[in-house]
């Protein structure tokens, strides 16, 4: 990728990952997808993504993607973001990884709403929030979480967000083991244990989790019930985790990343080196006023007042 242009507007931006505190999955849909239930939460691990925008006739988009992605979620973003703003430019994106990719993190997810969120503030416009989020559901179903940050709820494909009040933040360990999960296998070995009667219990047991504020000692994953069967290295992982005092220990989205949330920095650092054989980092939870305070020091040189989504400077 070529280096940036004279005059662009550059920002250095970090795309955070998540993990789901609870998961339940109903019926499916007339349109295919599954109705889901689910407590989203950003956690400290996070992509980094420099973007520079420069004003052009014609529209270019680069990308220096270490992964050499096909079809990358972030260039996706940026084209959209351009039609939906009428704006015409060269867009250069260079993105380091650090979110394990096919884990249930969202890493592809977060880095195409970082994408959404600071383009429309280097280029001078103004996307509202309810415009961003379509944009973002049309993306992927994780997308439009991004634009929230902190704990939320999603329901229907998982697009549809309701944010959560700010709670302590916890520290914990996340292990991401050399598995890979097919999210749609995972689905079809799920589909024939769903019934109308443990969708009610699971509706109800999920409204009480939510209206509690979404952090329980004893979450809940539907999809761990199907690939831990088929990967029994995962239950073992969760159980390693659960013995070093973990509350709770779940796997996140349809894995293959599980993590354990503790309630002392020091029981996380030993669960840490519990598990010295395995992919493990720490984290902690980062809550809305956390989130939102990044993307402003992020975008600081180019917005003026502290409102979201980010206002751009330039604006007209």
């Amino acid at each position: 990728m070529s280096a940036p242009a004279r005059g662009a507007r550059r920002a250095r931006v970090r795309a955070l990952a998540k993990i789901n505190l609870d998961l339940r999955v109903l019926g499916k849909r007339p349109d295919g997808y599954h109705e889901l239930r689910t407590i989203f939460q950003t956690i400290s691990l996070a992509d980094t993504i420099d973007i520079a925008f420069t004003r052009s006739p014609r529209t270019v988009i680069e990308i220096e993607d270490p992964l050499q992605l096909a079809d990358n979620l972030a260039v996706r973003a940026a084209r959209l973001a351009l039609d939906t703003m009428g704006v015409s430019g060269r867009v250069a994106l260079r993105l380091v990884k650090r979110i394990p990719m096919g884990a249930g993190l969202g890493g592809g997810s977060s880095d195409a709403a970082a994408v959404l969120l600071a383009l429309p503030v280097l280029a001078g416009k103004f996307i509202p929030l309810p415009v961003l989020a379509q944009m973002a559901a049309d993306l992927g179903s994780d997308v439009p979480f991004f634009l929230v940050g902190g704990a939320a709820v999603g329901i229907g494909r998982g697009t549809e967000i309701f944010p959560l009040p700010d709670a302590p933040s916890r520290t914990g360990v996340l292990a991401v083991p050399d598995v890979h999960v097919s999210t749609a296998e995972a689905y079809r070995r799920l589909s024939p244990r769903l019934t109308t009667e443990s969708e009610q219990n699971k509706i109800f047991s999920f409204q009480s989790l939510a209206s509690a504020g979404g952090v329980s000692e004893t979450g809940c994953n539907d999809f761990e019930a199907v690939v831990m069967e088929q990967y029994p290295q995962l239950a073992l992982l969760k159980k390693r985790l659960e013995r070093a005092g973990a509350a709770p220990a779940l796997m996140s989205g349809s894995g293959s990343a599980v993590f354990g949330l503790f309630r002392t920095r020091d029981q996380s650092f030993r669960a840490r080196n519990a598990l010295s054989g395995e992919k493990a980092v720490g984290i902690s939870l980062v809550n809305r006023t956390r989130y939102r305070a990044m993307w402003w020091r992020a975008l600081q040189e180019h917005i003026e007042q502290k409102l979201w989504p980010p206002p751009s400077r330039y604006a007209r």
